[in-house]
């Protein structure tokens, strides 16, 4: 069972950036592709961009590229989402997750792109 915690989110202005981290419990992350989702409010959860087990990306979404990178750190259980020239459009509940069957999600992160 893997449990999940988001954190890093907050209020930025446009062309701003923040820095989001998941922390995994559990003794299989390493072994795990993940993946950062986010969703709006009245919209769908979307994925945003994965990562595989060993840091290669698997993909972004085509409305972050350029501006998102996902990266991770296997020693630390812990997934990254570095995300700059934020537009508000950006704004969401940023959740991490498994790239494939994802587990029971976590409360998430906000994240709030306003002037």
């Amino acid at each position: 069972q893997v449990h999940l915690v988001e954190s890093g989110g907050g209020l930025v202005q446009p062309g701003g950036s923040l820095r989001l981290s998941c922390v995994a419990s559990g003794s299989i992350f390493s072994i795990l592709a993940m993946a950062w989702y986010r969703q709006a409010p009245g919209k769908e959860r979307e994925l945003v961009a994965g990562i595989t087990p060993a840091g290669g990306i698997i993909n972004y979404a085509d409305s972050v590229m350029g501006r998102f990178t996902i990266s991770r750190d296997n020693a630390k259980n812990t997934v990254y989402l570095q995300m700059n020239s934020l537009k508000p459009e950006d704004t969401a509940i940023y959740y991490c997750n498994k790239f494939r069957n994802p587990v029971s999600w976590g409360q998430g992160t906000q994240v709030t792109v306003s002037s």
